[in-house]
Order: C-alpha cells, then structure tokens, then sequence
C-alpha cells in the first residue's frame, strides 16, 4: 500500500511536468497568426471583382489573375497607408507591416507526360493528347518552351517529404523559379509566363511557398499555397499554415521549459528501469495486464517523442542560420516546420494517454471502480454488438456512395460516405442534396438509416452498458465487492487526521447485534402478514415490488453474515474448551 501510494504521487509530479512542457509549447498567438495571414491571402479578392479569390479559382485565368493581384499585394506591402516608407531596410517586405518574409517566395509545378493513359481504340481517332493523372511514373521531367530560361527546366528532389494533395501525393521536385524582391519586376515575370504557356496541359499542381517571422511573438509562419489540376479539368485549391516556434530558448520562460524536458526523460528513464523489473518479476504475466500494456504504449511514444525532439532541436540549429543567410533566395522551412509538427502531435498523443493512466491509481474509490467494472464486465458484449454494428452501417456507407457519389459532396468518396453518416446520427445532414440525388432511394436510405441505426442500435448500444452497470451496483450494494486495501488504508488516514469520523467496533464486525435482529425479524413477519395476507378476503395475493425483494435481500444477506460471525466466535470458544480439558 505504501508502495503504491508513493507510485501515485510521483505519477502526479510526472503529469505536473508533461502538462507544463506541452502548454508551454503552444499559445493562441499562433492561431492569431495563422488566422490574419490565411485572412490576406485566401480571402482578398481580385482587383474589380467580388468573388475571385484563391478559394474560389476554378480556371487557369483566375489563377493568373491571383498570382498578378492579392498574392502579390500581399507580399510586397513596404508602405503605409498614407503612402510612406515604412521601414528603411533593403530587400525585405514586411507582411501586415510586422511578419518579415524570409527570403523570396517559391514557384513550383510538377506535370505529366503525354500519351500518359490507355484511350479506348474507338476514340483514339479524337484525342491526340492524353494526360492521366499524377504519380511518380507518370511525371514529365523534360524541358520545354523557353529552354534557355531557368523556368523551363527540371530540378530534381532535394528532399524525402512528400505532400499529399487531393488527387494524388506529389513529389518534392518539379519546375520551379523564385520571385525577384521587386513588386514590379515580380508582376513582369508572372506577364511572361503566362504569355509563353508555362502552366500546360499536363501540369497537374502548383505551389507557392513562403515564410514569415514575426519577432513580436517569436513565431515562423510557414505558408504553402496548393493548387491542383485534375485530369477532370478545373482547379482545386488547397492550403497549409505552419506556426511554429523555431527558435525556442529565448526568454526564461523558455528556460524553465527546458528544464522540465531534462525532468521528464528522469522520468522516462525510471519508469523503464521499473517496467524492465517487473518484466523479469512477472514474465509472460506481465504482459496480461491493460495498465502494463499502457504503460509500454506511453513510453514508447515518450521515447519517440523524445527522438524526433532531438531531431528537430539538431536540424534547426544547424540549418536556420543558412536559411536566414539566403536573402535573394528560397529558405525552405518547410522541412523544420513538419517536424515541428509531428513533434506536438506526438506529445498531444501521449499526454492523453498518461492522462488515461491515471485511472490506475483513483480505482480505489466506488465510483471509478463501479465505473471500471463495468466496461470491463459489458466488453464482450459490446465486441458482438459493435461487429453487428459496423456490417449495418458499412452496408449503409457502400449504398449511399452508389447512389449519391456522383451528386451529392458528402458521398462522393467511401470515407466521405462513412463520415458522412457519423455526422447524421449526431443530428448534421442534408437532407435536401440526397433527395435531389435519387427522389427514391434518397428518402428510403435516410428514414431506413435513421430508424435501424438511430433508433435501435445506438438504443441497443445504451442498454447493454445500462444492464451491465445495473448489475455492478447491485453487487456493491449487497456488499459483494469489498474494498481495496488502499481504500482502507486512505480511511484509516483520513480519521487518524480527524478528517472522518471513525467506526466504532461493534460496526466493523457487524451491522447489528441480536437484539436488532429480533426486532427485525419482527417488523418483516408484520409487513409480510399485513402485505400478502387478508382476514377479509381469503388468499388475497399481491405481487412483491423489486424495493421490496431487494430489501429481503439484503436483510437475508446481512443475517448470513451475523450467523457467519457467530459461528466462528462458537468454533473458537469450542476449541478454548477442549484446550483447556486437555
């Protein structure tokens, strides 16, 4: 008991410092951040027109005029509103008048090759051209138009991230060039681009990278601007924006962080000199129990975690200086910034995790072991219900994105599709856009869908958890479950610290003595004569309440335990007896 006691409070000091370290990591200013920098370039729209922006480019020619107009705006805005210069310094913009951009923005498309799909022989006659879709077999790496301009021409791969899009995950090379620090030389290359075609047929994405650093609040802005070109036809726009805090030792908050990292690989360490113990303790058996399944799951994701912080911590190091050299140049923080990211994902995994250990250590009291009883007494139960479960709602997922695919946004892939009804049994859906599908089966698969899943599997769902924690209660309440040691040992505390009242003897051994008892047994003789029997109608019978036999109960195991206690006191007076003879 005292063992486990001290594991628990070293367990709360281990989740103090994890919640510190991951708090501070984060703040809201990078969600500030994200939101006025996504605000300037996705929502500005072109010069005379209200609706064009980047979200809504549906055209090559509303790319071009968004390349010509907010993007540019947007990067180079040196003057305040009244027309002055705002900052005297040289071959820098400052976005929003506080975010420094780094460097120069990046330009980059990756293509297909012609003849790239099979065509049906009857429409061979018709297609001279023939672009499929983007994958890495498929990629044109040739030069074409201008070919003694740099933007014409195929740079290999620099690095092993991948970006994976809407249609397809793309590779990190392609046809790039960078934007001169100039607005007005910047506005003539995009001119001469368009002019000579550089987005062709077979281009099949475009992104636009930049980044920012903001030294108000110490943070990078990584942005990357995605817009695909389906084999479909049409542009698809999409977006990533990175926060992050690259240059973390800085103030002495920081400091203080970085002390409860080095606290929190001591723990790391001990717990696995622990584990490795009770290993060699338990063997086979140690690997039958949940909570030690969960602690190899928590510190394997600490270690990982650990790593890829390393990692990241190395990498920036050694590469921000060179990244914040290149002036006239792409600095490619994109790399730091997805590292950064998995990172905090990483740590927000496993901070939930060691949040769920600590059901581990508060079982002891009756409503977290009712609570735990229950889950585990209902677990098979819900096995067989959750596999009846998912064959009704996969066949429901694999109907509506036959019949709705094609029309309807919400069915148009199978994932959608089992999104999609996750969100109708929560009570979001349109049942609209289903109706205008399929006037037939869009009504029929929604009412059907509503009163199987809704009505009587979700309802199954909550009676069989209802029906098992029934039963937990009742045991608790007969007195079946006893409590555990460290319950007692906690009660036993709190009353020698005056903080309860304690029992006097006569209460722990028993509920009530004999004399009770009689006057017990009599009350029950009246009630029972009184409930079941008439003197005025002969075998007038009414049926027992459950209140009632649950009371019965009770009574009767409560005077099982009474005779129980006399017993043994007998046994041992006998065996005083028969001593004392010899």
């Amino acid at each position: 008991i005292r063992s486990t006691l001290q594991e628990l409070l070293i367990y709360i000091i281990f989740l103090i410092d994890i919640c510190i370290l991951t708090f501070g990591m984060v703040s809201s200013n990078m969600y500030y951040l994200n939101k006025v920098i996504a605000t300037l370039f996705l929502e500005t729209s072109v010069p005379e027109e209200d609706r064009t922006n980047f979200k809504s480019i549906s055209t090559i020619t509303e790319f071009w005029k968004f390349m010509e107009g907010p993007l540019l705006e947007g990067l180079y805005s040196d003057s305040w509103y009244n027309a002055e210069v705002l900052y005297q310094l040289k071959n820098t913009s400052r976005i929003y008048y506080e975010n420094v951009l780094l460097g120069v923005p990046r330009v980059r498309q990756l293509k297909v090759r012609n003849n790239s799909c099979i065509v049906y022989p009857k429409f061979q006659s018709l297609m001279d051209e023939c672009f499929d879709r983007y994958t890495i077999k498929n990629e044109d790496r040739s030069d074409f138009g201008p070919r003694q301009v740099p933007e014409w021409k195929y740079s290999p791969s620099t690095s092993s991230l991948k970006h994976w899009g809407v249609f397809g995950v793309y590779d990190n090379g392609g046809y790039m060039f960078t934007l001169p620090v100039s607005k007005t030389e910047a506005k003539k290359k995009f001119t001469f681009l368009k002019l000579n075609s550089w987005i062709t047929r077979g281009t099949r994405v475009i992104f636009i990278d930049f980044s920012l650093y903001n030294a108000n609040v110490n943070l990078f802005c990584v942005i990357r601007l995605v817009a695909e070109f389906p084999a479909v036809g049409g542009v698809l726009t999409s977006w990533n924006f990175y926060s992050v805090k690259l240059l973390r030792y800085v103030t002495y908050f920081d400091y203080f962080i970085a002390s409860c990292e080095i606290i929190f690989c001591i723990f790391i360490i001990n717990f696995i000199v622990q584990e490795i113990k009770k290993m060699k303790e338990y063997k086979y058996a140690y690997f039958k129990s949940f909570w030690n399944l969960l602690e190899l799951l928590l510190l394997s994701l600490s270690l990982l975690a650990i790593s890829i912080n390393i990692f990241r911590t190395s990498q920036a190091y050694h590469l921000l200086g060179q990244l914040l050299e290149k002036t006239q140049e792409y600095p490619d923080f994109y790399f730091l910034a997805c590292w950064q990211i998995r990172y905090n994902d990483m740590v927000a995994v496993n901070i939930f995790f060691a949040w769920i250990k600590i059901f581990r250590f508060i079982s002891f009291n009756k409503t977290m072991s009712q609570l735990s009883t229950t889950l585990s007494r209902c677990v098979k139960d819900i096995i067989g219900f959750a596999i009846m479960f998912f064959i009704i709602f996969f066949a429901y997922a694999q109907l509506g994105y036959l019949v709705f695919g094609s029309q309807v946004d919400d069915f148009s892939t199978f994932e959608n599709s089992i999104f999609t009804q996750f969100r109708i049994v929560l009570g979001d859906f349109n049942f609209a856009n289903i109706e205008a599908a399929n006037w037939v089966l869009g009504p029929t698969y929604f009412i059907t869908f509503i009163f199987f899943v809704f009505f009587v599997l979700l309802n199954m769902f909550l009676a069989i958890i209802n029906d098992a924690y029934s039963e937990v209660k009742t045991d608790y309440s007969i007195g079946r479950r006893q409590e555990s040691e460290l319950a007692n040992q906690i009660k036993t505390t709190m009353e020698k610290l005056k903080l309860k009242k304690p029992q006097t003897k006569g209460q722990k051994v028993c509920y009530f003595n004999e004399i009770e008892s009689a006057k017990q047994m009599k009350k029950w003789k009246e009630r029972l004569e009184q409930k079941y029997y008439s003197s005025e109608i002969p075998d007038a019978y009414r049926p027992v309440t459950q209140q009632e036999f649950r009371e019965l109960f009770l009574f009767a195991v409560e005077l099982e335990k009474e005779l129980h206690y006399v017993s043994t006191k007998l046994n041992r007076v006998m065996k005083r007896i028969s001593a004392r003879k010899t």
